[in-house]
């Protein structure tokens, strides 16, 4: 039997708990949540789609599941300008969760914001390998990159590395065209601001998050052995350690199977650095 256990079930949570019943990912899903209205009420509109899967909020079954989704917090809204200003409100969410999760030894996908710190944080607090801590962002960012490359009439694939936020690094030699600093600067300014366009209107981003979760979750199950764009614990690759940050990672059944290192043009590899320093700094705050 498979099981996957999701902390928080907001909107992003509660989604990736549906999308992942439709989808058939697993035979359980057990839920969690610090506030009992919503958790009662998700657990519900779950059971009333009549899809065949078990629902749980027993909590001492978490640490027996398969993966384990993190996205318990304080989330972002119109007032936070990034994610990374998360960090002090979030920290504390880290700490609990890691002590909740003792003797966990399945796979951790962390969503919570600042996602790359925090997924640094879980692995350090827990003690764990590190290819069993997944971070969650680079593929949502890679689709707005490949949307953004769609309207301004250049192929893709889009593919973004560095941190889950302001110093994201969109890989414009990955799209086989040559496209100038100018444009390169404009795509990106559009990629910082697209999540806050959503936040302003609808109070935060649902569907996006959670279908690229869902399939994430679906590849480490299937043991689909894709690569796909994760924050993965850094020990020497791309130069840098002592951070979590987006890199190309094949994932599958054992999580993270192993992490390429692409030759990046002189545009993205000061940024990939630029990235590296400023969340190695957020990670620090985990190291005391």
């Amino acid at each position: 039997m498979t099981s996957l256990a999701i902390l928080g079930v907001g909107k992003v949570g509660g989604e990736t708990a549906f999308l992942s019943a439709a989808l058939g990912l697993a035979d359980e899903i057990i839920v969690y949540d610090v506030y009992e209205p919503i958790l009662r009420a998700q657990v519900l509109d779950l059971q009333h789609t009549g899809i065949d899967v078990t629902i749980s909020t027993d909590t001492a079954a978490i640490r027996e599941a398969d993966i384990f989704v993190f996205e318990a917090g304080t989330p972002r809204t119109p007032d936070i300008k990034t994610r990374a200003d998360l960090i002090e409100a979030n920290i504390p969410v880290v700490k609990r969760c890691s002590e909740f999760l003792r003797g966990f030894d399945g796979i951790v996908i962390t969503v919570t914001n600042p996602m790359d710190a925090n997924n640094y944080g879980l692995w350090k607090m827990m003690g764990i390998d590190r290819q069993r801590c997944i971070g969650f962002g680079g593929q949502l960012d890679s689709a707005r990159f490949t949307r953004f490359l769609k309207d301004a009439g250049i192929p893709g694939p889009g593919w973004v590395l560095g941190e889950h936020g302001e110093h994201q690094v969109p890989l414009f030699s990955k799209t086989g065209e040559v496209v100038g600093q100018k444009q390169r600067e404009a795509i990106l300014s559009r990629m910082q601001g697209a999540s806050m366009e959503v936040i302003r209107g609808k109070g935060g981003t649902v569907f996006g998050p959670a279908y690229h979760i869902a399939m994430l979750i679906r590849a480490v199950l299937d043991d689909r052995r894709e690569v796909l764009p994760c924050s993965c614990v850094l020990d020497g690759e791309y130069g840098l350690s002592g951070c979590s940050l987006g890199v190309p990672a094949r994932i599958g059944r054992e999580g993270i199977l192993g992490i390429e290192e692409w030759d990046l043009d002189p545009w993205e590899d000061a940024r990939m650095a630029k990235a590296g320093a400023f969340v190695q700094d957020l990670c620090r705050r985990f190291d005391g």
